[in-house]
């Protein structure tokens, strides 16, 4: 949850408005990077590392959090933009209201694979192989539309 805004507030928010949120699609070989959601909407499904833009807050500085939060790194090189998705979820952090979020996703290659991993969003990780990603009841369809829709290969993160 926004930690710069009331509940209540974040609560009219997600109601009214959609969210604007960067996906990190983490690579490190072939190997794709999900975690398992310990919140609403995606609960417990494998999902990519990500957030919400904050109000004033340059993609550019997003990006740096969001890396900083959810893999607990310091980001040295700019992902690459892959495209502009929606997201539309039935249920949120708030009960009877659906979350809908404008995401930017972006494909970050890494040079080292990460084990120690932050616990707040995700309470488990996994490193997927596509094909196997493509495949699985555990990971959201959203995950997979990255790789469908948008044509992120193998050969492309080698």
């Amino acid at each position: 949850m926004s930690k710069l805004i009331p509940t209540n507030q974040f609560k009219t928010v997600i109601e009214y408005a959609p969210l604007i949120s960067i996906d990190l699609i983490t690579m490190y070989q072939d190997k794709v990077l999900l975690g398992k959601r310990v919140n609403k909407p995606a609960l417990d499904y494998y999902f990519t590392t990500g957030g919400i833009v904050r109000k004033n807050e340059s993609f550019k500085k997003a990006k740096k959090r969001i890396a900083k939060d959810e893999l607990g790194i310091e980001l040295t090189k700019e992902p690459k933009f892959i495209g502009v998705f929606e997201h539309f979820y039935e249920d949120s952090i708030f009960d009877g209201i659906s979350t809908h979020y404008v995401n930017h996703g972006y494909l970050l290659k890494l040079d080292k694979k990460l084990v120690d991993l932050p616990k707040e969003q995700h309470s488990l990780y996994k490193w997927f192989e596509i094909d196997e990603l493509l495949k699985s009841n555990e990971v959201h369809k959203y995950v997979k539309d990255y790789f469908k829709n948008f044509n992120l290969e193998v050969g492309e993160n080698r």
